[in-house]
């Protein structure tokens, strides 16, 4: 595929209200996620044929827009928020099967588990930093979330 494809796809996908889109191309795979993430991953003999700097470019492009995104969400929350502490994927339950930690509407202790984010086979647990009800959980399980986003709003 052409850089200059590439880029328009990036582009497009980023503009539009799709949750997600995959490709596949011979060795290359894209693979994005419009809410809130960009993601752009190559197969090891495909990369070397897009430059580094232009894809980092692209994707960087992208990172303003969800910064303003993330400000003026964080300002529209009303109550106290708690945030990813890093980078991995969000699960609202100890297991598949097994019951959320929280569900909206439960009342929380400080120090009270509420999630777990998993970052590199390790599993983290997210405790409440505050005493209160769980007004809104932001993260779908198994969301993948960013350091600083919000996860759950607490009264």
């Amino acid at each position: 595929m052409e850089l200059e494809k590439i880029i328009e796809l990036i582009h497009t996908v980023s503009e539009s209200n799709l949750t997600q889109f995959t490709m596949e191309e011979g060795n290359l795979k894209i693979s994005m996620k419009t809410d809130k993430q960009t993601k752009v991953i190559a197969a090891p003999q495909a990369a070397a044929a897009v430059p580094a700097a232009v894809v980092t470019e692209t994707v960087q492009a992208a990172v303003p827009a969800r910064e303003n995104a993330q400000q003026t969400q964080e300002e529209i929350l009303d109550g106290n928020v708690v945030k990813s502490p890093l980078v991995g994927t969000f699960y609202n339950a100890p297991s598949p099967d097994a019951e959320p930690y929280v569900k909206e509407g439960d009342t929380v202790k400080k120090g009270q588990v509420l999630a777990i984010v998993e970052a590199m086979k390790l599993m983290n647990e997210i405790e409440s930093e505050f005493d209160g009800t769980v007004e809104k959980v932001l993260v779908s399980n198994e969301d993948v979330v960013e350091y600083g986003q919000p996860l759950f709003v607490i009264k």
